[in-house]
């Protein structure tokens, strides 16, 4: 009896002392519990910094001209003074031809100039001649009506009559005379444009180069018979090839989805690595149509080569900046959520709850984006899982360390010379 008391009185005793343990462990863990309902979220601070888009690709130089050189004339070739890889000036005697009937028409022009010369000089003597004789005549009947005028019945009538008829005669004369001469000078002028005609045929038998440039193909030799030009056969064989080459062209396909970025004066980087050389050029044109097939639109800046020391044909190393912002506010790409038609981020106020805001969006990048409206820099954004998080919850942030500036390098091929001289040698070094 007394053994069981004591149990009861045991148990009375432990009772309390387990249920002030358990309120004890449950009342410390609840901070914790409470603590384990607030999420976490991956932030990232708005900063300032810069985008850039820049483009590589290969481009080929290409001569600023090409011309073939053909004759204006037929003839055979006497003489030709250049050869393949030659530099010619504008207005050089390339070659040489002979057109043995063009000397005989040459004499011919030359005869008829003279002769249309002496009959100018005939028909203005004859001019003088009929003018001195239409004087004297004039003045005989001028005197004769002076008399007649001044004693009626002195001069006959009939010898009055006479004297006019002469006087109007030797007037007609004149006027026939002088027309002979304005036929003999349009003559004259006929003879001389022929002349000149057959001059340049003549003076086409040496035939000039018609630029700065160099020979990069030579077609004929001595004693061929060279075609003229002049005509639509395209058969016949030019005398030389000439290229300008101290002015290139560096030719770059631009890929379509970077042709809105391409404007003149565009600058680029451009590396030969042929010859080891590296400058700065500017777009200059740009055909403004992309190519059905290759979906490229061919640009174009302007090199000067006054040493040559390019030679077309030759591949360089482009680089162009497609787009730009400098100095603006980014943010990570996966901090951005499209709703609808408008983008949005979800910041952390100063209490670390959650804030969803449109944005306004410009330049992206491939990892940051530039932010125009809606955020300033220092705010803290969510980065991904948008979709977890409600506006005005909390949230315990971690904070995630993330560049200010982003650059996107997109190539559209380029030439690696090192690789292609292994590739040659047979992947040797």
């Amino acid at each position: 009896m007394r053994k069981r008391t004591s149990l009861i009185v045991a148990a009375g005793i432990a009772f309390p002392v387990l249920a002030g343990i358990v309120v004890y462990i449950v009342m410390n863990q609840h901070p914790k519990a409470q603590a384990a309902e607030v999420p976490t979220a991956k932030v990232a601070v708005a900063a300032m910094g810069d985008i850039a888009h820049t483009l590589s690709l290969a481009g080929q130089f290409q001569p600023y001209q090409v011309v073939d050189v053909h004759p204006k004339v037929t003839g055979f070739m006497v003489k030709i003074n250049v050869d393949i890889g030659d530099k010619v000036r504008k207005g050089q005697t390339l070659a040489v031809l002979e057109v043995p009937e063009l000397n005989a028409q040459l004499k011919g022009t030359v005869f008829e100039v003279e002769r249309a010369k002496d009959d100018l000089l005939r028909s203005r003597h004859e001019i003088k001649r009929a003018e001195a004789v239409h004087s004297a005549l004039h003045a005989d009947y001028q005197r004769l009506l002076e008399a007649s005028k001044a004693q009626p019945g002195l001069i006959a009538q009939q010898e009055l009559d006479d004297a006019e008829s002469k006087d109007l005669s030797s007037a007609s004369q004149v006027d026939a005379a002088k027309a002979a001469a304005a036929a003999a000078e349009q003559h004259t002028e006929v003879a001389h444009t022929d002349n000149d005609r057959v001059q340049a045929l003549k003076n086409y038998t040496n035939v000039e180069s018609p630029l700065d440039g160099v020979i990069v193909w030579r077609y004929a030799d001595t004693g061929a018979l060279i075609q003229s030009g002049t005509n639509s056969n395209e058969q016949d064989i030019p005398i030389v090839r000439l290229s300008q080459s101290g002015l290139l062209r560096l030719r770059m396909p631009i890929p379509e989805n970077d042709v809105q970025f391409v404007h003149l004066g565009d600058p680029m980087q451009v590396r030969v690595d042929a010859i080891g050389r590296s400058f700065t050029g500017k777009i200059v044109r740009f055909t403004r149509d992309v190519n059905f097939e290759t979906r490229t639109m061919e640009t174009e800046i302007d090199v000067e080569n006054q040493d040559l020391s390019i030679s077309p044909g030759m591949y360089a190393n482009t680089q162009m900046q497609l787009a730009r912002a400098s100095n603006v506010i980014t943010i990570p790409v996966e901090a951005l959520v499209l709703k609808g038609d408008r983008e949005s981020v979800y910041s952390l106020d100063a209490s670390n709850r959650v804030r969803i805001r449109n944005v306004g969006v410009g330049l992206r990048g491939s990892k940051l984006a530039e932010i125009i409206s809606g955020l300033q820099p220092g705010e803290r954004v969510i980065l991904g899982g948008q979709e977890n998080y409600t506006e005005g919850e909390e949230v315990a942030p971690i904070l995630t360390q993330t560049p200010a500036s982003d650059v996107v390098r997109e190539s559209g091929g380029v030439i690696d010379m090192k690789a292609e001289a292994e590739e040659n040698n047979g992947g040797t070094k």
